[in-house]
């Protein structure tokens, strides 16, 4: 079982670590410019668009649970027609979103109360970046069913190239153009339709023989997009409720004052460096337990959850143990700004503890993502939000200022980890 994991998971943790370096590496660019606003404009414009795109984020986790399904079913036409159906709605979304940009920036910048020159650069960047949404809706779907297919190799090879090329180009647009935030922008637009070109191109090369299962009167059943459907609507309203969590945690830092935002948006990136490097497990178990139980082996599905849990805790304890000796050091990588540098050192200690509290919760999501049991998934995070990060939020700041923000992201991810865990025997496990 261990031999099965990390095969699917040191790709995915590659891949997924790729993801927060090239925000990482964003940040630093951005945060060594001579203004300050400059790196706000980007953490405003990010959360923006993790609210368009991570909203949609279904399209890849609700294709890898029930590719993973059909894999272990061995069921070629299905395995196809998932695919199909997947980026026909990416695709549907994308051009939507195209047709909304306006309002949408609109109210987003309504919503997020920065100051002028941040909402200015803001804008810069939407209006570049806003046009990947097809891209990204699409990559999202191919992604979802290579991992359904146990292959997490050509997500990792597709995501490396996106942000190997995306950091290449905002270097030469920030350094050799002497550009800014539009710089970043033009850089995402232009790596992601390559990503995509590129993960056609996989698929081709190795999936070609199951585009004679192509079956066009299956594309509209009613019954397979009720199921679709029905699954990725609990993801849809979870993820909603994640990305109103994170974008919560900016707006309110960017009304504390272009400081606060920016020593805020640099811790947050390293709580992504160690989510995303978790989650490569999480993905694991989302290929593992989706294939199992399509194919109904109970004690491998078993193994699957309690084997990538023990290896996502690991991986928990080794990132708090590396904040705690090396995080005051790691800061001065992102920006030169002292000011910023020590306001961040003021609350590290949250930072250094989010690995350890936040891998139980990242690997159980995987979990019921495989074995397409979102409804739990859904009222965990309902109530991980509502119920615990909204109080802690508005009891902590009174009593510990801006320490009791951060005490209310690490009480939200210790609150989405044990509820789970509530369901995990009922859900799962009960006929292990």
């Amino acid at each position: 079982m261990n031999k099965s994991i990390l095969r699917l998971a040191i790709p995915n943790i590659i891949s997924n670590l790729s993801v927060p370096l090239l925000g990482a590496v964003d940040t630093a660019l951005v945060g060594h410019l001579d203004q300050v606003y400059y790196l706000g404009a980007l953490a405003v414009g990010s959360v923006i668009f993790n609210f368009i795109f991570w909203g949609f984020g279904f399209l890849r986790m609700g294709t890898t649970g029930l590719t993973a399904q059909e894999y272990g079913r061995r069921d070629r036409m299905k395995m196809m027609m998932i695919l199909a159906r997947v980026q026909i709605i990416a695709l549907s979304i994308g051009l939507l979103i195209l047709f909304l940009q306006h309002p949408i920036a609109i109210l987003s910048l309504w919503l997020i109360d920065s100051s002028a020159e941040v909402a200015e650069y803001t804008r810069v960047y939407y209006d570049i970046r806003i046009y990947t949404a097809p891209a990204v809706l699409a990559l999202y779907g191919l992604n979802g069913w290579f991992l359904g297919m146990q292959n997490a190799k050509y997500p990792m090879i597709i995501t490396i190239v996106l942000n190997l090329l995306n950091i290449v180009l905002n270097v030469m647009f920030i350094y050799g153009f002497n550009m800014h935030v539009n710089g970043v922008a033009y850089g995402t637009l232009i790596s992601t339709y390559l990503a995509l070109a590129l993960g056609i191109f996989l698929f081709v090369k190795r999936y070609r023989r199951y585009l004679a299962h192509y079956i066009r009167t299956e594309l509209i059943n009613l019954y397979e997009i009720k199921k679709y459907f029905s699954v990725n609507r609990d993801i849809f309203i979870r993820t909603l409720c994640l990305i109103f969590t994170f974008s919560f945690f900016t707006a309110v830092s960017a009304k504390q004052g272009d400081l606060i935002l920016a020593a805020n948006t640099i811790l947050l990136q390293f709580w992504f460096i160690v989510s995303y490097g978790i989650d490569g497990f999480a993905y694991a178990a989302e290929s593992l337990v989706g294939r199992f139980k399509g194919s109904d082996n109970k004690s491998k599905l078993k193994q699957a959850v309690f084997y990538n849990i023990g290896w996502g805790l690991i991986l928990g304890i080794t990132g708090t143990l590396l904040y705690a000796l090396a995080g005051s050091s790691l800061l001065s990588i992102f920006t030169n700004n002292s000011e910023v540098i020590e306001l961040a050192k003021t609350v590290l200690f949250w930072t250094i503890l989010a690995p350890l509290v936040s891998s139980f919760c990242y690997i159980l999501d995987g979990v019921f993502i495989g074995a397409t049991e979102t409804k739990p998934m859904r009222n965990t995070m309902l109530f991980s939000t509502g119920i615990v990060f909204l109080p802690a939020y508005y009891i902590g700041t009174h009593l510990f200022g801006i320490h009791g923000l951060w005490l209310a992201m690490v009480l939200f991810m210790i609150a989405r980890g044990a509820a789970l865990a509530f369901y995990l025997p009922g859900r799962i496990l009960k006929h292990t």
